[in-house]
């Protein structure tokens, strides 16, 4: 039992490792870049929008200490997937580690009716350049031996544009998020068994579609409240709650693979309440 404990210990051992963390310019990818960093971990970070976050993310991963490459990158074009995935390559000379963190969230509340442009931009978004950046990556991720794939989705690929979230769920967000359940389980079979693939699937968390976006914003207070009540935490997510997961899945999980951990305070399971029990009747 001991050796096989040290084995697991070895296993979970991340300094020195090298992750590639897309849309690390603020929010979520950026908290698990920065967690990462602290761990040891060399970190690839790519950005593409918010270019007026750029100097406070450079600056908060330099006070790291640990070395990190940020790369701009348009990953709707696909045709340039292959060269990020070099570009790290020739930096950090392996991949051990993909944070697939890229997304446009639906907000109905923002964006009105999906007209034909919006629903192309949320499926090239959303999922196909997961789907891309996976594929470039997967060689250098099985030569780690020892890879880990984390997909981001969100709980609209299950409660679609209904109840409270309705307003911040499109079914287009809503559709793309589903298919990225399917492309889990569809890569955790390709990657096995060198590389881990699972997925965690946002609830309401504070910089995805909570209190610090705008959509957030043009709620209302009962609407706001509603979505509160809906969850059994009766919270929003934070960061920290979506790092410690991350932490948890690469680090403490060794023997899951294809799994998707839905981390939404409840929001889901909110909505149905549970009845008191019947009395019943007595037997005759």
């Amino acid at each position: 039992m001991e050796s096989q404990t040290s084995n697991m210990d070895l296993e979970s051992g991340i300094r020195d490792k090298v992750a590639l963390v897309l849309g690390a310019v603020k929010g979520i990818g950026k908290g698990i870049g920065l967690a990462l960093a602290n761990e040891g971990v060399k970190v690839a970070l790519t950005y593409f929008d918010w270019e007026e976050s750029l100097d406070e993310m450079k600056n908060d991963f330099a006070q790291t200490g640990t070395e990190h490459l940020v790369v701009r990158a348009n990953l709707l074009k696909t045709s340039k997937i292959q060269a990020l995935i070099q570009n790290v390559m020739d930096h950090f000379g392996r991949l051990d580690i993909l944070i697939n963190n890229i997304e446009r969230g639906g907000w109905p509340v923002v964006h009105g009716p999906y007209v034909k442009e919006q629903w192309d931009l949320e499926m090239e978004t959303t999922l196909r350049a997961k789907r891309w950046v996976f594929d470039a990556a997967l060689p250098s991720l099985k030569k780690s031996g020892n890879g880990v794939v984390i997909n981001f989705s969100s709980v609209a690929g299950i409660t679609g544009r209904s109840g409270p979230a309705g307003y911040i769920f499109n079914e287009g967000y809503s559709a793309a998020n589903r298919g990225i359940s399917l492309l889990t389980e569809t890569w955790a079979r390709l990657g096995a068994p060198e590389v881990r693939v699972n997925e965690i699937m946002l609830g309401i968390v504070e910089t995805r579609h909570g209190e610090k976006t705008r959509g957030w914003g043009l709620l209302t207070e009962e609407q706001k409240q509603a979505i509160i009540d809906h969850t059994l935490l009766q919270r929003n997510g934070t960061i920290e709650d979506v790092v410690k997961t991350t932490l948890f899945i690469i680090k403490d999980a060794p023997f899951m693979t294809g799994n998707v951990l839905r981390l939404d305070g409840g929001y889901v399971l909110g909505g149905e309440k549970v009845v008191h029990m019947p009395k019943g009747v007595e037997d005759m």
